[in-house]
């Protein structure tokens, strides 16, 4: 599909404001480890981060599954591999797929600018009635006009397990502060005691420290999501 062009003399903010809620009835997510979610509501499916089995997500089992459309941070290959049978989307610009309306936008993927590992992308969606923010491969900071455009989404997915190319637990928790999403889901952090070859991230202890007195949930591998969502902070830790 093409990609939509902005509306005359309508600059991204009004677009974003724009954006139809689409079919409500909720959404379930299941998780493929790392930073790999499969999103199915609104009739559509939505892939985040499909990855190959190398650095922190090595030992995984890859996500060759099937979506309407594969979101990723970067084309990195832990963050954004073509292993999905899915359109793969991995640069900032306006999208329509599947009746989705899609939103990408740049930031630096490291702390110095960029200047090592380029930019990554920031991605907003609307889906089975539910506000959608994917931040699950970035460590650079937000801008305002960043969070301006991101709004207040129901449903944060954010990395948080720190190294070169992550927010660690403290940056994380200042990001869902700022956002003030109803639902958090983390993702990008280690899990287990031992870190594979060539991966620098840490495990979830850090940011949920750092979050503070929040409620925390493991619903396992998938999670139902239907609105209205609580005011939250709700922390879905996806095994």
């Amino acid at each position: 599909m093409l990609r939509a062009p902005l509306l005359p003399g309508c600059g991204l903010a009004a677009l974003l404001l724009a954006l139809p809620a689409g079919a409500g009835g909720g959404v379930s997510i299941t998780s493929y480890g790392h930073s790999a979610l499969l999103i199915n509501g609104g009739g559509s499916s939505v892939l985040v981060n499909p990855f190959k089995a190398v650095a922190c997500a090595a030992g995984l089992p890859e996500p060759r599954v099937r979506a309407d459309v594969a979101l990723a941070s970067s084309r990195l290959r832990d963050e954004g591999a073509p292993v999905a049978t899915a359109r793969l989307l991995a640069d900032p610009g306006s999208y329509r797929v599947a009746g989705l309306r899609l939103e990408g936008l740049a930031v630096p993927h490291d702390r110095v600018e960029g200047r090592r590992f380029g930019s990554a992308v920031i991605w907003r969606w609307s889906q089975g009635g539910l506000e959608f923010a994917h931040l699950g491969g970035v460590a650079g900071a937000l801008k305002p006009e960043d969070k301006v455009l991101l709004g207040r989404p129901d449903v944060l997915i954010l990395g948080v397990g720190g190294g070169a190319k992550v927010y660690d637990g403290a940056e994380a928790a200042a990001v869902v502060r700022e956002l003030r999403p109803r639902v958090v889901i983390p993702v990008q952090y280690l899990r287990g005691d031992k870190a594979p070859k060539d991966c620098d991230q840490r495990g979830i202890k850090p940011f949920l420290e750092a979050l503070g007195p929040v409620t925390v949930k493991r619903p396992g591998a998938t999670l139902s999501l239907a609105g209205p969502l609580p005011e939250g902070p709700v922390v879905q830790l996806l095994r």
